[in-house]
């Protein structure tokens, strides 16, 4: 059912309400829900339960007085087929067939339009992820979040918001020493094991790879900034960071590239520091009151704002600790107009979650106390051959997703992207998920992503075999649309539009992964119950129409999460 009938309805119930609840100040809410279970029909609704104490009334009793006006009203009569009343007081709604079969002429006049909204009427939002040390390729934890970043972005741009995707680059600090010390001691033909290797370096394949470019004196350029080109000098050791930091930025943006993920803007951590931002957020805080000294240490009064403990700010060697950039960057992006503002990272980063918001609180420049929204996905363990994946002779210590890509499609860059970010956004981002490789290679519908696209394709082929002109279609008569299984699938289009309002409200693209499978299934199970290409002219025009604005429903929403909608599998 269409929004605006589904608000029709609602209206319905505040009339029949109205002679009940004159007089009290009650001024309920109507919510309408879809059973879990379609035989209880297509929406239930539990006012009466609601309002029966207020009421001094038998909830049973209510629903049913409820229930004999809101059918005596001659508006239902355009929208309703009836409706009874379920256990203490729950009255469920059959929908006329003449409302859901208005589904599909709506689809196939809006088509890619179709579930997207203005509601968001411009406002500014500003969605960072990934966000990887560029210190190594692209784990899988990265690529959870660069397919749940994207998918996110393109709801909220779905919904008329004005997006922007950010990558915050950690430039600075600890680990980009780490990774300068590693490749030089690989430029000085050190290998990990040898006895002057340095403990705590990265020992992948890509660090030999980076320094025998340094060698090379080669030239390398990230998808932003300045090339940067080797010296070729071992003794340089800002030479050699400059060289590896953009070096394995410019192997980031090739993963990147593989997983169709694009970014608006990048954001250097060591611009916080050159701009001096990172100093003027310390001086802030000062000034506020917020800080004070202790065993050398300059910490913040977290505890003010809902945190464990105080929080050191700035260590008694000098140098700060890694929320405090944080916090600098976030003031960055609400003064750049960003009142919304949602990162998606993995869930280690949880304690830093009280802390930024309460340097944000602390700073005093009226940002809300949520700011910034999180997203917090826990990790990904990967399977292949029944076995568990732990290391990548790439990485060294851990699978990335550019293997990823290239196990799930056999090497097929496509078709392996597609099973990545399907699989990626197919759970809650809160629940650990185990990513089968075995599974995603299957041609069958233990493969969600298969299921899906095999739908779509299923769709253009009986479209292919009747060779008609499918404009011609959003004309047709959909009257003959009356079969159980042709009913639920109209209802299962029909709710695309809320799917996207509940996933976009819960920041949950999960639920469009959900959603696409449910559709999938209403399709195969119709196309396995009943003939679409049948003798009678206007049923099969019909059932052709309901095909085809399936299709665009299944493309739709397959293209919101980045994965294509092929049309032979």
């Amino acid at each position: 059912m269409l929004a605006e009938q589904k608000q029709e309805i609602a209206a319905l119930f505040q009339a029949a309400l109205a002679p009940f609840i004159a007089g009290t100040g009650l001024a309920p809410c109507v919510v309408l829900e879809r059973p879990r279970d379609p035989t209880h029909g297509d929406f239930a609704c539990n006012i009466a339960m609601q309002l029966a104490k207020q009421l001094k009334m038998n909830p049973r009793e209510l629903a049913q007085k409820i229930v004999s006006a809101l059918l005596s009203d001659p508006a239902a009569k355009a929208l309703l087929d009836g409706a009874d009343i379920a256990g203490p007081g729950f009255i469920n709604l059959r929908v006329g067939a003449a409302s859901k079969q208005s589904v599909v002429k709506a689809v196939l006049q809006q088509k890619e339009q179709f579930g997207r909204s203005g509601a968001g009427a411009g406002a500014k939002v500003i969605i960072e992820f990934v966000s990887a040390n560029p210190t190594g390729p692209l784990h899988v934890g990265h690529g959870r979040q660069g397919a749940l970043g994207d998918a996110l972005a393109a709801l909220f741009d779905s919904q008329g918001y004005a997006v922007t995707r950010e990558f915050y680059y950690n430039d600075a600090g600890v680990q980009i020493a780490t990774l300068a010390n590693s490749v030089q001691a690989r430029a000085r033909s050190l290998k990990p094991g040898d006895a002057l290797w340095p403990e705590s370096a990265y020992n992948g394949d890509y660090i030999a790879d980076i320094a025998a470019d340094y060698l090379a004196g080669k030239t390398v350029s990230a998808s932003d900034g300045l090339p940067a080109t080797a010296s070729g000098d071992v003794d340089d050791l800002e030479s050699i960071r400059a060289f590896a930091v953009t070096y394995l930025r410019h192997e980031q943006d090739i993963d990147l590239q593989a997983f169709g993920v694009k970014f608006d803007n990048y954001y250097l951590e060591s611009s916080l520091y050159a701009d001096g931002k990172v100093d003027s957020t310390v001086q802030a805080l000062i000034k506020a009151g917020k800080t004070y000294e202790q065993d050398g240490a300059l910490w913040l009064r977290t505890t003010e704002y809902g945190d464990d403990k105080d929080r050191v700010m700035r260590k008694s060697d000098g140098t700060y600790t890694y929320f405090v950039p944080d916090v600098a960057y976030h003031i960055a992006k609400w003064q750049r107009g960003f009142t919304k503002a949602i990162n998606v990272q993995g869930s280690d980063h949880h304690g830093t979650v009280a802390r930024v918001r309460a340097g944000l609180q602390a700073v005093g420049l009226g940002i809300p106390q949520g700011y910034p929204d999180y997203v917090l996905h826990k990790m990904v363990t990967v399977m292949k051959n029944g076995e568990e994946v732990k290391i990548s002779k790439r990485a060294g210590s851990y699978v990335t997703v550019r293997d990823l890509i290239e196990w799930s499609g056999s090497g097929d860059i496509a078709k392996g992207r597609d099973a990545v970010r399907f699989f990626l956004i197919s759970r809650k981002a809160d629940t650990e998920f185990v990513f089968d490789v075995d599974v995603a290679l299957k041609t069958s519908d233990e493969n969600p992503v298969y299921y899906v696209q095999y739908a779509h394709a299923r769709i253009c082929s009986v479209l292919a075999q009747w060779g008609g002109d499918e404009s011609t279609l959003a004309t047709a008569d959909l009257s003959p649309l009356v079969v159980p299984r042709e009913a639920s699938l109209l209802a299962t289009l029909g709710y695309y539009p809320e799917a996207l309002e509940r996933a976009l409200a819960e920041l949950g693209p999960h639920q469009v992964a959900f959603y696409l499978r449910e559709l999938a299934g209403q399709l195969h199970g119709y196309y396995n119950a009943e003939r679409v290409l049948v003798d009678d002219e206007a049923t099969k025009l019909a059932r052709l129409a309901l095909m085809l604005a399936t299709r665009q429903v299944l493309r739709n929403g397959l293209a919101l999460i980045g994965v294509s909608a092929p049309n032979k599998m």
